[in-house]
């Protein structure tokens, strides 16, 4: 599935979630679903965005670990659906939305609980999504300004 609608995706999911569970587990897809656009990006991407895409695909110790599988839902990380980065400002661009979008929920998760354990765990969620946030923004700025112009100002505020 395209990284666009894969992104749409989530960003639905997010706002549908109905407890703190939900927006934790959604927060670790939209990890995943980073760190595979950023491997997708790494081998067939533009070659100004390969080095900061690798770091993204990486991810290896941002965060801590995910919540329990069961939490991402029956059919897995939703990130192993991905098979085309085929416009990578719009993706970009959308995928900084949706961290943005995750960031806003797990603070409002973190202030909100009374568990120790879920405070913790959106604390280490709220720090990987960050990170990659901001090597998204990074690969945004090293794309050329006629390439980051197609994109266009609502892009990240259109409906899917």
């Amino acid at each position: 599935m395209e990284a666009e609608r894969l992104i749409a995706a989530g960003r639905l999911a997010l706002a549908h979630c109905r407890d703190a569970a939900e927006v934790v587990a959604e927060a670790w897809q939209a990890e995943a679903l980073a760190q595979a656009i950023g491997s997708q990006l790494a081998l067939c991407g533009p070659k100004e965005l390969r080095g900061e895409a690798r770091a993204l695909g990486e991810g290896g110790g941002r965060g801590g670990s995910p919540p329990d599988v069961r939490l991402l839902h029956t059919a897995g990380p939703r990130a192993a659906q991905l098979t085309a980065v085929s416009d990578p400002p719009r993706a970009l661009t959308l995928l900084s939305t949706l961290l943005g979008e995750v960031g806003i929920a797990l603070v409002g998760v973190a202030c909100a609980t009374d568990e120790e354990g879920l405070y913790w765990q959106c604390i280490e969620a709220i720090d990987a999504t960050d990170e990659s946030g901001d090597r998204v923004q990074a690969m945004l700025r090293r794309l050329s300004p006629q390439e980051r112009g197609r994109v266009g100002p609502d892009s990240a505020t259109r409906p899917p």
